[in-house]
């Protein structure tokens, strides 16, 4: 068990704190850099609670919400808060004390002011309409504070601002104004069974113990991680933490820039994380061990990585078995059955009230989903209604349910703004262009991406070489390899119009989806995830702007051959898997056009052709590649300046 902490800590550590702002109270503390899109949290001394009691529960009868404004008056955030046991949980595992909390990520320099409510009811956390008694001294509390533009610079996401859904197929930066595309891991789902985290176990491999009646067994280490982690680094507890820390270094290094993971996978595959004291106790968080994942999603922020958070898995997502239509029995671990009660609804507020600050993440309503379209809608509203920054929200489930899963969702069917897409990974192409037209026919363009490649028992495979594998996978009994998912997946993605990949490890290759400790396993698949983020960035490729237009190189059908992105008349970026040749109906345009030729598989400068430049005309010759014509190739096809 955690010790207890003596509540005097508390008081201790809002002095430690109050330098950030010295005019503030003894009972009342401002922390963190007070910077643009940097984390600012307000800390309260309130009212003494455990994390396990019931009545009143910290966590389901008292409801902290802070409205930090701006002084012109945009942006205000109704940010909800959260029991923070002694306000240095990470680090002393307290499970009691009386601070509360809230963060901010504040979009402007200047003034800013806060206002704390903060009412005790039985479930006001839940529902905003109960009202409660103001708790004293807090309720009511205010102040004001000044933030300084940010310092930041490069991929540190605090240099750029956060991620926000803008109405098109990709997210946009709040400060930089750029778009983003992203590559990353999509594996392994069980990222947080880490046995440097407190009150973390594997149940189906260390059956019921708890830490402290056997050693955690089964749980990831990030070993083959460690030697990435760098001095100056966070870390918790007197050093734990460097493998995890160390692995999203490396992941960041490598180019890439989202991860993914589940919060909640008890009665899952892993059946190892919980937000909560105990699978079992839904509505009793782990405060130390959620200030631990804090830690860690803090330091992804600041590398530039997106967290994708998937928080339920089809096991657990509502009463059904099978994947069938019919009710199969009770699923212990599901909350509320799959609708939207208490359980659902507190599990929503605490992960934003924890990470909702985060500049760049995604709400994924569960992999795998099955729950009904009423749950779904009713999930979503719910997370888009608790969450002040309107982050995008997105599902995802079986390639064979995507035809009865989304349409139910599209467009002011509900406040979904994305789709998380499994299919083959050389379908990747035909899928996310459907769901790209569909949902903008549909009046709300979605944000799509390729995030799980099946077979589900293959995936992505390892490099070759990689701990003796061949680097084949199989697929329908041919073999595949890392090269056919640059090609059909990477940029199959890509060309029509997807906001980017996360790459699926399956169950049976080395390093697979729940075991995988090690990211260097796909080292040359990141590098071609970078070499590909990288032409759209160095090329100043307008990507947000472009659509697929694969019937201009000849390919109606959106078959594998050949792809084509276009910003009619004026930029064009045709893909050809398969290399060889291919004509450009420019018709539509006007003038002359450079042709020059992209690597895909060595990046690089951009390459000149037999053919330097092409007049607009209905069948545009392109030639062939510089080198190598029987392998894959990029061609950027630009309007000339005053052509």
């Amino acid at each position: 068990m955690k010790p207890t902490i003596a509540l005097l800590l508390s008081s201790l550590l809002l002095g430690a704190l109050l330098p950030t702002l010295a005019a503030q109270p003894a009972d009342l503390a401002l922390s963190g850099e007070l910077k643009q899109w940097h984390k600012v949290t307000l800390t309260l001394a309130g009212p003494s609670a455990r994390e396990q009691d019931t009545d009143p529960n910290p966590f389901t009868d008292y409801r902290l919400t802070v409205t930090f404004t701006h002084e012109s008056g945009t942006p205000s955030y109704r940010v909800p808060g959260y029991f923070a046991a002694d306000g240095n949980a990470a680090h002393s595992s307290a499970e009691t004390g009386n601070l509360w909390r809230a963060h901010l990520a504040p979009d402007k320099p200047g003034r800013w002011t806060y206002t704390v409510s903060f009412v005790r009811a039985k479930h006001a956390a839940l529902d905003p309409a109960i009202r409660g008694d103001p708790v004293a001294p807090c309720d009511g509390r205010s102040g004001q504070f000044t933030i300084a533009p940010t310092d930041k610079s490069g991929r540190d996401f605090r240099a750029h601002g956060r991620l926000q859904y803008v109405g098109q197929h990709h997210l946009q930066f709040a400060g930089s104004r750029q778009y983003f595309l992203k590559a990353g891991a999509d594996s392994p789902e069980n990222l947080l069974a880490y046995a440097d985290f407190d009150g973390t176990w594997s149940r189906k491999r260390a059956g019921s113990a708890r830490p402290g009646e056997a050693a955690p067994a089964g749980l990831k280490t990030w070993q083959p991680h460690l030697q990435d982690w760098q001095p100056g680094n966070p870390t918790w507890k007197d050093g734990k933490g460097k493998g995890l820390i160390g692995a999203l270094n490396y992941l960041a290094g490598t180019g890439c820039n989202a991860f993914s993971f589940l919060p909640y996978n008890a009665g899952g595959d892993g059946d190892d994380v919980w937000p909560f004291i105990a699978p079992e106790a839904k509505l009793h968080y782990d405060c130390s061990k959620l200030d631990q994942w804090q830690i860690v999603f803090d330091h992804a922020t600041a590398l530039g990585l997106y967290a994708h958070f998937k928080l339920q898995e089809t096991e657990i997502d509502d009463l059904r078995r099978g994947h069938t239509d019919e009710t199969k029995g009770t699923v212990p671990e599901a909350l509320d059955g799959g609708d939207l009660g208490p359980e659902r609804k507190l599990y929503c507020r605490e992960l934003i009230a924890r990470f909702g600050h985060l500049l760049a993440l995604n709400w994924n309503l569960g992999e795998e989903n099955t729950q009904t379209p009423e749950q779904q809608r009713a999930m979503a509203q719910y997370l888009h209604d608790t969450d002040p920054y309107r982050h995008l929200i997105v599902v995802h489930t079986f390639p064979d349910w995507q035809d009865r899963v989304y349409p139910p969702l599209l467009g002011d069917r509900s406040v979904l703004t994305g789709a998380s897409l499994q299919n083959s990974w050389s379908a990747a192409h035909q899928r996310t262009l459907k769901w790209i037209e569909a949902s903008a026919q549909a009046g709300k363009p979605w944000v799509v991406a390729n995030d799980e490649q099946n077979p589900a028992d293959q995936g992505v495979p390892a490099d070759p070489g990689y701990q003796g594998h061949d680097g084949k996978a199989m697929q329908g009994g041919k073999p595949y390899d890392l090269h056919d998912i640059r090609k059909l997946c990477l940029w199959g993605t890509l060309s029509a119009g997807g906001a980017g990949v996360e790459y699926y490890f399956g169950y049976k290759l080395p390093q697979n989806d729940l075991v995988c400790q090690d990211w260097r396993s796909r080292a040359r698949s990141w590098e071609y995830c970078r070499i590909a983020l990288g032409f759209f960035r160095d090329h100043a490729l307008p990507f947000w702007d472009m659509r697929n237009a694969d019937a201009l190189v000849g390919n109606p059908k959106h078959d594998n051959s050949r792809y084509c992105l276009a910003k009619a008349g004026e930029l064009y970026v045709v893909y050809l898997p398969n290399g060889g040749s291919t004509g450009l109906d420019l018709s539509a345009a006007r003038g002359t056009f450079t042709v020059r030729w992209f690597n895909p598989r060595a990046g690089g400068a951009l390459q000149t052709g037999p053919v330097r430049e092409v007049q607009a005309t209905s069948q545009a010759d392109l030639g062939r590649p510089p080198t190598e014509p029987d392998l894959d190739w990029v061609i950027l096809i630009r309007r000339s300046e005053g052509g």
